[in-house]
């Protein structure tokens, strides 16, 4: 496969007659192996390549070994060998951790997109767990199945659906204490056999001429997935408000229904921050735009919801409705913005608008007037956006074309993005028009936070948005898979994700409603929804559980310190705020996605079945307590049956975990809490940071650090930082004591705890 090999700078060059390759360092124990595997290739090196996930590509230096059948290139405590025939192994401390044991391809000419294939081939060894892979169907460990990376429009997704609405081509593998993470960072379509067809090999095809393949090595899954989003990026910091519950349907229909909901919400006394509109609010289906009957004053009813604490959020789809005298498609077809056919004519289409085209979002131009066009809608006071059908979804091309060219809802292969077919930019398209949508905000109000949701996206999206999961059913095999496709989700870098709460399609019952309630708690995004035609599911809906779904919401209001931290240190670190149990203890296996971690201190094992009180919940260690109760029961580590009625979901604070709660609130303004009680389990010494800031903007924050210490047969709890109005302990698992509240002075700084004192 090779025959030469060439070391330039901080890269290694390698070549044959039908192969080129590159091999680079580009983070710490993190290898980036670039090949051509096949046809004709002119030149001696690799194409330049543009990485629309790998944003700032480096390339640190490491040392290069020729040993005669292989070379070695190392750095620090890990290393990449590759022989003559392409295979790679990768090492961390001189220990095998991956191996590939092939690629190949071919390449077919043809008009007017030659039909190249790559095909790349891992070892999979008898035992190992591969999580992650985006948003996908099925347990969490995803071997033995087979998916295909192409955004796809589907409703409704059922457990086996594939392809779905994101492509994020990154796994992670866990096997006998070696964990590591692998990205194949290529747009085109392309498809994964998990040691489905070969037990002890995963194959994926690539429909494009490379492998552009980074391995990512380390001693644990948090390392990992920390190293994966130091490529692909991170999320920026939410607004607060963003954090609170969402109200959502399609569609509110009028101004008057808008405030009817909000007023509902009030007068039942349910915290709400958020009324999203759906696409009933435009003129015709035409983005930018408000219906003149239905919706005639936009900006009253932004000021009117303001007052009474909460936001509006707009739907954006990318097509535009073709239409003589409407300012976004006139100022697009005129300046060429828009997608081609592969004659050089716009492509035209049916999505909601008949006849659609399509802004041409691969092209950094285009980005840059589709994110100035959003003044129209900031001038409306309108608080975010939400972008959907950015698969692109096309119901119906009328373009003339190859219809062996369309794979799905969506445009032909040789549809044309500049220099780009749509085959090989199509899984980006959503990711782009986020990122459009991201800069466009931060140019028109620069201090302000961005906030975007979105159906599609590729590797990066987690940088510009938050994903929702499309569009689910009102069953409660849903509720499980969304709980599963969410913690994959956070496994695969992106970090600030939700389901819609209830189903969107069908008829909830009030008992669904109010376990998703409880469930979505968690979530990072927390939004009811529901489709046309379908019953309406706001709480009140539900009047017999309307109690147990108000309860649920105060929880999340009272866990926001909480959750608002959670999300700043994904900022900095990668993590989700879901977590699957794995993320903190990989030693118990990757097949538990029942239940799951917030955080690292609080363990959430929901009710996934109708009628049901008790389920079975598995503690990786001993003395897990549980929350917000008042038996403060202790449990041991390993299986434990645990109860829960409506007006609860199962939830537990480990030993030495620290929880900040606050007071309920109608609706969100600052981060700076005025009231925190301190949910302490002090069987363990332990450490907590509560972040807070002013909710919106970029000012930096503060930090509060509150520790457990362990001292002489005594307890201590000491805090370094912020004080406040008012503050208090509720204490688990002191000595064998049912737990138990203590007020606290202000600006105190520490106070001791002995198994007597009530304090």
């Amino acid at each position: 496969m090779f025959e030469k090999l060439e070391k330039r700078s901080n890269k290694v060059v390698l070549r044959g007659i039908h192969a080129r390759a590159e091999i680079m360092h580009p983070a710490t124990r993190v290898w980036r192996y670039r090949v051509h595997p096949q046809g004709y290739i002119e030149g001696e090196d690799l194409p330049e390549k543009h990485s629309f996930a790998v944003l700032d590509p480096r390339e640190l230096p490491f040392d290069l070994d020729d040993q005669g059948e292989k070379w070695v290139c190392s750095a620090g405590d890990s290393s990449l060998h590759i022989t003559f025939d392409g295979k790679v192994n990768l090492r961390l401390d001189g220990a095998p951790v991956a191996r590939i044991d092939g690629v190949s391809g071919t390449l077919e000419p043809a008009e007017p997109i030659n039909i190249c294939t790559s095909i790349l081939t891992l070892y999979a060894p008898p035992g190992e767990s591969y999580m992650g892979f985006g948003e996908k169907t099925g347990p969490l460990d995803k071997r033995g199945l087979k998916f295909k990376f192409w955004n796809t429009d589907i409703a409704p997704h059922q457990p086996d659906s594939d392809p779905l609405y994101q492509s994020i081509p990154f796994f992670m593998a866990l096997h006998a204490g070696k964990v590591w993470g692998f990205f194949l960072d290529e747009s085109s379509r392309s498809e994964v056999d998990i040691a489905q067809s070969h037990p002890e090999k995963i194959s994926w095809k690539v429909e494009g001429e490379g492998l552009d393949m980074y391995f990512i090595l380390g001693d644990t899954p948090a390392e990992i997935l920390r190293r994966y989003t130091e490529i692909t990026g991170r999320i920026p910091i939410r607004p607060l408000w963003a954090m609170g519950l969402h109200q959502s349907r399609y569609s509110y229909e009028s101004d008057e229904q808008v405030k009817k909901v909000i007023s509902l919400y009030r007068k039942n006394g349910i915290p709400l921050d958020v009324v999203h509109l759906d696409i009933h609010h435009m003129e015709g289906y035409k983005v930018f735009t408000f219906h003149p009957q239905r919706f005639p004053e936009p900006l009253k009813l932004s000021r009117w919801a303001a007052e009474q604490g909460v936001k509006i959020i707009t739907i954006m789809d990318p097509g535009l409705k073709k239409e003589p005298g409407y300012g976004p498609y006139e100022e697009a077809a005129k300046k060429k913005f828009l997608v081609q056919t592969n004659r050089g004519d716009v492509l035209q289409g049916e999505v909601w608008p008949d006849p659609a085209v399509f802004p041409d979002f691969i092209r950094p131009e285009v980005r840059e007037w589709w994110g100035a066009q959003h003044q129209t809608m900031l001038d409306q006071e309108i608080a975010g956006f939400w972008n959907d059908m950015n698969e692109p979804s096309c119901t119906t091309v009328h373009s003339p074309h190859d219809p062996r060219k369309v794979q799905g809802k969506t445009l032909p292969d040789d549809a044309q993005h500049g220099k780009h077919y749509h085959l090989e930019v199509h899984n980006v398209y959503g990711l782009c028009m986020c990122r459009a949508t991201f800069e466009g905000l931060l140019k028109l109000q620069p201090d302000r936070r961005p906030y975007i949701i979105t159906r599609a996206g590729y590797a990066g999206i987690q940088r510009y948005a938050t994903v929702w999961t499309g569009d689910n059913s009102s069953y409660w095999e849903h509720m499980e898979l969304n709980l599963r496709m969410l913690l994959g989700l956070g496994l695969s870098g992106v970090t600030c994700v939700g389901s819609d709460i209830g189903g969107f399609l069908g008829y909830s019952s009030g008992e669904l409603v109010t376990r998703w309630t409880w469930l979505g708690v968690f979530f990072p995004f927390m939004r009811n929804h529901s489709a046309i035609g379908t019953n309406y599911q706001e709480p009140w809906a539900f009047p017999e559980y309307l109690p147990f779904i108000k309860a649920a919401i105060e929880l999340r209001y009272r866990l926001l310190p909480y959750i608002y931290t959670l999300m700043k240190e994904g900022t900095e670190n990668g993590m989700p705020q879901m977590r699957a149990m794995l993320l903190h203890y990989p030693e118990h296996g990757a097949h538990f996605d029942d239940q799951f971690l917030l955080g690292e201190n609080l363990l959430a094992t929901p009710i996934l079945r109708p009628f049901q009180t008790h389920r079975s919940a598995y503690f990786p260690t001993a003395g897990w307590s549980e929350f917000d109760a008042q038996t403060g029961r202790l449990y041991g580590s390993g299986y434990e049956l645990v109860a829960a009625g409506l007006d609860r979901i199962p939830m537990f604070i480990r030993p030495g975990g620290i929880v900040p709660l606050t007071e309920v609130t109608q609706s969100l303004g600052t981060a700076y809490w005025d009231s925190i009680e301190w949910q302490v389990n002090v069987q363990a010494e332990g450490e907590y940071r509560l972040f807070e800031d002013a909710g919106d903007g970029f000012e930096p924050g503060e930090w509060t650090t509150v520790r457990i210490h362990h001292q002489n047969g005594k307890i201590k709890l000491t805090r370094e930082g912020r004080s406040r109005k008012a503050e208090s302990l509720m204490v688990y698992g002191h000595a064998g004591r049912e737990p138990y509240r203590v007020e606290l002075k202000k600006n105190w700084k520490q106070i001791t705890l002995d198994s007597t004192d009530n304090q």
